[in-house]
């Protein structure tokens, strides 16, 4: 018997039998919790009684939304073949259970994988201890080398190479300049991404990481002696330049907590260690093509944000240090 947490976490028959099939010999599904806080997937957190009289706990990830769906088998792919390779490389991600990209068996295409402990933390205070770990995890992530070998996936006969080429689906055309905008900034900076990309040396990318998908273990008796326990969502996984996984940083940091740490992200990356474009304008590039990514859709970013606890964080107050971010980074070409 399945005990849901409430009614949004209740698993489905055919996804609960495939659960249940990777499970060890003696164990069963005794609690369903829905976790919150996501925009493309349902996430559950699944808690297993071992043979022991135990437990641990799983996170199952199902992809629900029509539109979501039709990207469902391309991103459960990456991230099962993302979370193949971490393993045993030091960066705290999850470890792949089972995965069921095309809903073969599930209801919905669907991903099994360990739980890590830890929390999201979004809140402005404590960020100055927070950013110097985020940056020294990106800076881990990027040195990985990712090399020919058989991914999880082997049944479907296909060979895991490096992540696919990073895509940027935003263009001179797409952007969405909000209301009250500083006009001229915006038009410099959409005529900067009519460019070409510039050059670069690619690197294995997160894609997506930002303080929503940072897990951390803050002691309420000393902050300061936060540590980051897990990384997750690693469906977006690519291969492209260093400078488009920190500007996707710096971008959230803008607007979580202000233009500053936008700023301040890509100059700590750099003091850790990590690798930028050489030439201020190449880097600029990056950073103003997220920034503008960003403006198609602050709605749905602003929402898990203001479930999280940020409830200041309305739509327009998004869209207002956006402005403010696209303006800070125009003005820094002097």
């Amino acid at each position: 018997m399945v005990t849901n947490h409430d009614d949004a976490a209740a698993v489905r028959p055919l996804t609960l039998a495939w659960v249940s099939r990777h499970l060890e010999v003696g164990e069963r599904i005794v609690r369903a919790e829905a976790l919150h806080g996501g925009i493309t997937a349902e996430m559950r957190r699944l808690t297993i009684g071992t043979r022991d009289g135990g437990t641990r706990d799983l996170v199952l990830r199902s992809f629900v939304d029509p539109f979501y769906v039709g990207h469902a088998e391309d991103w459960l792919n990456r991230e099962a073949d993302a979370l193949t390779l971490l393993t045993g490389t030091g960066v705290p991600a999850p470890g792949l259970v089972a995965v069921d990209p095309t809903a073969a068996q599930c209801e919905y295409p669907s991903l099994l994988m360990t739980h890590l402990t830890g929390r999201t933390v979004l809140d402005d205070e404590g960020v100055e201890t927070r950013v110097p770990l985020l940056v020294r995890q990106l800076v881990a992530i990027h040195a990985l080398r990712p090399f020919p070998k058989l991914s999880a996936s082997l049944e479907q006969g296909r060979p895991h190479l490096r992540p696919r080429e990073y895509v940027a689906l935003t263009t001179a055309d797409t952007v969405v300049v909000p209301k009250g905008a500083d006009a001229a900034a915006w038009a410099a900076a959409i005529d900067v991404i009519r460019n070409p990309a510039p050059p670069y040396e690619g690197r294995f990318l997160h894609r997506d990481f930002q303080p929503g998908n940072v897990l951390l273990d803050v002691p309420p008796s000393n902050p300061a002696g936060a540590r980051i326990t897990g990384v997750v969502d690693w469906s977006a996984t690519s291969w492209g330049p260093p400078d488009l996984d920190v500007a996707h940083c710096s971008t959230n940091l803008a607007l979580l907590h202000g233009p500053a740490w936008g700023l301040r992200f890509a100059e700590a990356y750099e003091e850790a260690g990590g690798i930028l474009a050489k030439a201020a304008t190449e880097r600029l590039y990056w950073q103003v093509r997220d920034a503008l990514a960003c403006s198609e859709e602050v709605q749905q970013v602003a929402q898990p944000w203001r479930e999280a606890g940020r409830p200041e964080l309305t739509t327009r107050a998004v869209e207002k240090r956006l402005d403010a971010y696209v303006t800070a980074l125009m003005d820094t070409l002097g």
